[in-house]
């Protein structure tokens, strides 16, 4: 075990709670007002918990699910199941009835707690109905055990054992992107390594304060989040509900921020719906007045504390990197796999380039194989597919690699990734085409929020399209139709003035309804699902071709 890896994550917390019982860990919002949680009664909760699970005579090294958005009790409910010698098995806040059941029973969960839910009505039919619950302070209303009622009955362990780097602590299963999730089996090891050299590397500590907004139940913020945070001592502030997002960043004044590509462009829409494009950039130009526009854009975003901001889950347009250089705000693109606890790539003050995602992270060991792919030794390296060791025998090489999937290529020393190995697509003139780089030039458009780029066995490439939120509103209107048409087709042009000609844009169509986790064309981690979007408009294509606009608008 490496220097930096001697104490596991959950020995971690343990030191925390010694050195700095009253310090303040958490803050949760509740109807608009706060509860804080120190790390003495953080630990505290955990061990009466942890107790309370012993009471259950669970088998060793138990699955144990949870169900919950991102709340204080996901983190101190998953300290109680580590503590109790068992593993955790997070689902998505926003699964289906059919996935959550499929995942329970895949897992071999053994118990489950329900927490801090929007759907839970529909969600729950995917339960078995034998299955015990308990339920979380912020769960909806239910007749399961309460978390509350349990703590105080419960006298809390009185040693937090220390179990084997290599036993399993969770398992995490992929959002699915294609066909059924998988599920990400990682140890304490794989999960404490990351977590510890992330924080030296980038010079977190005590004193930097972190919202979590993203989903708990994936790697990046449970590694970055969570772990980094029992290690390096973060003050984690939570948002309460998309509506009061703003009114939570402007409390937790960050000082590290996370985010993905998605999000980062949202900002980017609302400062434009402020400020027009062209005035803003004007007004950076000037000397005078650079400063006090910079400062008010960010304070209004809520991110005028931030001192590292990181984006990561899929790649960021390298002009939405550069315009947010120009704001003051330095974003530090990463790469990340689940199945490297999103510990591969980062990038550094001194080693960063829009559209690249950094060097190798400390400990890292990265090639690009005869085949273009991305291959890594990661000291997050999951344990493998839990239950599945011939998917694991495949994207693992014989000298020990972990395989992508992800095709990339490094200059001067950065790691650029050009696309997935498996969305290549052959055109009907047999080039292949790469997805992800079109992709990129055209989401840097301010007008648009995502885009997924498509057109196997076509003539030639096609876009579909969808607008920024702020615009969704207008797609019926004939005069906004028009200007955005003529805006559209210069960004055809512009797009297909940077490719090959075997990569250029035939049209865009400009879809109606917005791509949503809920109607299942995003991941929960906000990336397009390829094969939904694809199939959703198969019917419109063939027309769509034979129209010969550029810009074609959804019926």
């Amino acid at each position: 075990m490496s220097e930096h890896t001697q104490t596991l994550v959950l020995q971690a917390a343990v030191e925390r709670e010694r050195k700095h019982p009253d310090r303040i860990f958490m803050t949760q919002p509740i109807n608009g007002q706060v509860t804080e949680y120190t790390w003495g009664e953080t630990m505290d909760q955990a061990r009466r918990m942890a107790a309370h699970i012993d009471t259950l005579g669970l088998p060793a090294n138990s699955n144990i699910a949870m169900i919950s958005k991102n709340c204080a009790h996901f983190i101190i409910a998953e300290l109680a199941i580590w503590m109790a010698g068992h593993c955790t098995v997070a689902l998505y806040p926003t699964l289906n009835a059919e996935t959550v059941n499929y995942i329970l029973d895949h897992s071999e969960s053994k118990l489950l707690f329900v927490g801090k839910l929007d759907g839970w009505e529909a969600m729950k039919k995917g339960v078995p109905e034998d299955m015990p619950r308990i339920a979380l302070p912020l769960a909806p209303e239910n007749d399961y055990a309460k978390w509350d009622d349990i703590i105080a009955a419960q006298e809390p362990i009185t040693e937090v054992p220390v179990w084997p780097a290599d036993q399993r602590a969770l398992i995490c299963y992929t959002s699915g992107s294609t066909g059924r999730p998988k599920g990400v089996a990682h140890s304490f090891q794989s999960i404490s390594a990351p977590a510890s050299l992330q924080g030296s590397v980038l010079e977190i500590n005590e004193s930097d304060r972190i919202i979590s907004y993203l989903p708990l139940a994936h790697v990046m913020e449970r590694a970055l989040v969570e772990a980094g945070s029992i290690y390096q001592g973060v003050h984690v502030f939570f948002a309460e509900e998309l509506d009061t997002f703003l009114q939570d960043l402007h409390r937790a004044k960050p000082t590290l921020f996370i985010s993905v590509p998605r999000l980062w462009l949202k900002f980017q829409s609302g400062v434009f719906q402020k400020f027009p494009e062209e005035k803003l950039n004007l007004l950076l130009k000037i000397p005078v007045v650079k400063g006090i526009i910079r400062k008010k854009v960010l304070d209004g975003l809520g991110l005028g504390s931030v001192r590292m901001a990181a984006s990561g889950s899929a790649p960021i347009p390298a002009d939405l990197i550069r315009w947010y250089d120009k704001l003051g705000l330095t974003i530090m693109e990463g790469y990340g796999m689940t199945e490297d606890f999103a510990y591969s790539h980062m990038s550094t003050e001194g080693g960063r380039a829009p559209g690249t995602v950094g060097h190798p992270a400390e400990g890292v060991v990265s090639r690009i194989s005869d085949v273009g792919e991305i291959e890594v030794k990661s000291p997050g390296l999951m344990m493998g597919y839990y239950k599945a060791p011939e998917l694991t025998a495949e994207v693992m090489t014989e000298d020990g690699f972990f395989k992508t999937g992800d095709r990339g290529v490094y200059e001067d020393g950065l790691l650029r990734i050009t696309g997935r190995v498996k969305e290549l697509f052959k055109t009907s003139k047999g080039k292949y085409v790469a997805p992800v780089p079109l992709e990129n030039l055209l989401s840097a458009d301010g007008w648009l929020e995502q885009s997924c780029v498509s057109g196997p066995g076509r003539p030639a490439c096609y876009a579909t399209l969808q607008l920024a939120e702020g615009l969704r509103d207008k797609f019926d209107d004939p005069q906004f139709r028009e200007k955005a048409t003529t805006h559209f087709e210069k960004l055809i042009k512009e797009v297909n003035s940077q490719v090959e000609n075997y990569e250029q844009l035939q049209f865009v169509a400009v879809i109606r309804e917005p791509w949503q986790v809920e109607n299942e064309f995003l991941t929960p981690t906000l990336k397009i699902k390829r094969n939904v979007i694809e199939e959703a408009y198969e019917p419109l294509l063939d027309g769509w071709y034979a129209s010969g606009d550029k810009v074609v608008w959804q019926d």
